[in-house]
């Protein structure tokens, strides 16, 4: 088993995670700490997963609760990870993206957007 890692980068109006290893139930409960600290509702979460060679249904499950407090986008999602968000249906419900710069943009574009003026 490859252990799992991240590595945080500060972006304007985002932030960026690049994950690594392996995600299963052995260490989906520090994951999600890692993950959820520091999370602001309108704030984007970049997942870089480009380094996530195993995901079991304790990823899938941090990252629904993720995708459902802040918006989330997903990088370079592939192998098992990709098969398992395939399969549940759940890569239809995630903004997933190839390139992290395709990522950063799409999340600063949300981050640019006005909000409505209060009547």
């Amino acid at each position: 088993m490859t252990p799992l890692s991240l590595e945080r980068r500060p972006l304007t109006g985002a932030r960026l995670i690049t994950v690594t290893g392996e995600l299963d139930a052995s260490n989906a409960d520090w994951f999600t700490s890692q993950i959820e600290h520091g999370v602001q509702p309108r704030v984007p979460t970049i997942l870089d997963l480009r380094g996530l060679t195993f995901m079991d249904s304790s990823g899938l499950r941090v990252l629904l609760r993720l995708n459902a407090a802040t918006p989330l986008h997903l990088v370079a999602v592939h192998d098992v990870p990709a098969r398992l968000l395939q399969i549940t249906g759940t890569w239809q419900t995630m903004t997933v993206h190839d390139q992290v710069e395709q990522a950063i943009a799409a999340a600063q574009a949300i981050d640019e957007t006005p909000s409505a003026e209060p009547a």
